[in-house]
C-alpha cells in the first residue's frame, strides 16, 4: 500500500531530527507529489511541507533551494513564521542583505517576541550601514504590511498542525502568545497606565510585570521604567529599556529613559551614548537635547 502524504511527511520529519537531510527532502518531495493533485484543498499542508523541505536545504547550504521552496510555501499560506525566518537566514547567508531584512521585519509584525528575527534585523541592520551607508533604508525594497488576520492566525495554534514544531528553528521558551494571552496581556498594560496616570507606580510595576509574562511588548517595558523611575529603581530601569530596545532597537522612550537612569546611576558616559544614539532618530527632540546638556556639565 503507498504511503500517505502524513505518513511521508512524519517519516521525515524523524530523518530530519536524526541529521539525515537529504531523506528527509526526498519524503517531503514525495508527500509533495502526492498533494499535487489535491490543489488548493491541501495548500496548507504543501506550504507545510516546503517549509520543511526549505529547512533540508538550509542545513546542507543549498541556499537558492531554500528561498525557492520557502517562497512557495508563502505563496501558498502568506505570512508563515517558519517559512520567512528560513527564507531570510538563506538570503542572509547568500548576503543578500536587503531582503533578508525585509523578511525578519515581517516576521516581527507577524510575532514580536521571536528573538532569531530580533537578532537578524540587528546584524542587517549592522550590514547595510556598513554596505549602502547612513541612507541604507532609502534603497530597501518595500516592507509588507501584515494583516491583523495573520497576526492572530499565528499566534493560535493549529489543531490540524502537530508538525509545526517540526523541523525546529524558531526560537524557544516564548511567553504565551494565544489569542486570549494577548488580550489580558494588553487589559493588563492599560490597567497598569491607568495606575500610573493615578501616580500609584508600585502597583503599575506590578500591571506591567503581569503584562510582560503574557507577551513581550516595547512599550510595556518602557511603562515599567518610567515607573521604577519614579521609584528610584534605576538599575531596574535600565534592564526595562535595555529589554524595550532588544524588541526595537531604534526605540525613542527607551534611549531616553535609559539615559536618564544610567545618568542618576552616575554613568554618565553610557547615558551620553544613549541620547546620541536618540538624536539620530529624532535630531529636534527637546528633552533630550536639554539632557544631553545636563549630561555634558556633569
Amino acid at each position: 500500500m503507498a504511503a500517505s502524504p502524513s505518513a511521508l511527511r512524519r517519516a521525515g520529519n524523524e530523518e530530519f531530527r536524526r541529521g539525515q537531510y537529504g531523506p528527509a527532502a526526498a519524503l517531503y518531495t514525495r508527500a509533495l507529489a502526492l498533494l499535487e493533485a489535491a490543489g488548493e484543498a491541501a495548500a496548507e499542508e504543501r506550504s507545510v511541507l516546503l517549509a520543511n523541505r526549505a529547512a533540508c536545504h538550509l542545513k546542507d547550504g543549498a541556499c537558492s533551494l531554500c528561498v525557492a521552496d520557502c517562497s512557495g510555501a508563502l505563496d501558498l499560506v502568506p505570512f508563515g513564521i517558519k517559512p520567512l525566518l528560513r527564507r531570510a537566514a538563506a538570503y542572509e547567508a547568500l548576503e543578500r542583505y536587503q531582503l533578508a531584512y525585509v523578511d525578519y521585519k515581517t516576521a516581527l509584525q507577524v510575532d514580536c517576541s521571536i528573538q532569531a528575527a530580533h537578532d537578524g534585523v540587528n546584524r542587517m541592520t549592522k550590514a547595510l550601514l556598513e554596505k549602502d551607508g547612513v541612507n541604507w533604508r532609502q534603497k530597501l525594497p518595500p516592507i509588507p504590511t501584515v494583516p491583523v488576520s495573520a497576526q492572530t492566525r499565528w499566534s493560535i495554534p493549529s489543531a490540524g498542525a502537530p508538525e509545526a514544531n517540526t523541523p525546529a528553528t524558531a526560537s524557544q521558551g516564548e511567553p504565551d502568545q494565544t489569542a486570549a494571552g494577548t488580550e489580558r496581556a494588553r487589559t493588563l498594560k492599560e490597567e497598569g497606565n491607568e495606575l500610573v496616570k493615578k501616580g500609584n507606580h508600585k502597583k503599575a510595576v506590578e500591571k506591567y510585570s503581569e503584562s510582560l509574562k503574557l507577551k513581550q511588548e516595547c512599550a510595556t517595558y518602557t511603562n515599567r521604567a518610567l515607573c521604577y523611575l519614579n521609584l528610584k529603581q534605576y538599575k531596574e530601569a535600565v534592564q526595562d529599556c535595555t529589554e524595550a530596545l532588544r524588541l526595537d532597537p531604534t526605540n525613542v522612550k527607551a534611549l531616553y529613559r535609559r539615559a536618564q537612569a544610567l545618568k542618576e546611576l552616575k554613568d554618565y558616559k553610557s547615558s551620553i551614548a544613549d541620547i546620541k544614539s536618540l538624536l539620530k532618530t529624532e535630531p529636534k527632540n527637546t528633552a533630550a537635547l536639554r539632557l544631553l546638556q545636563e549630561l555634558n556639565r556633569a
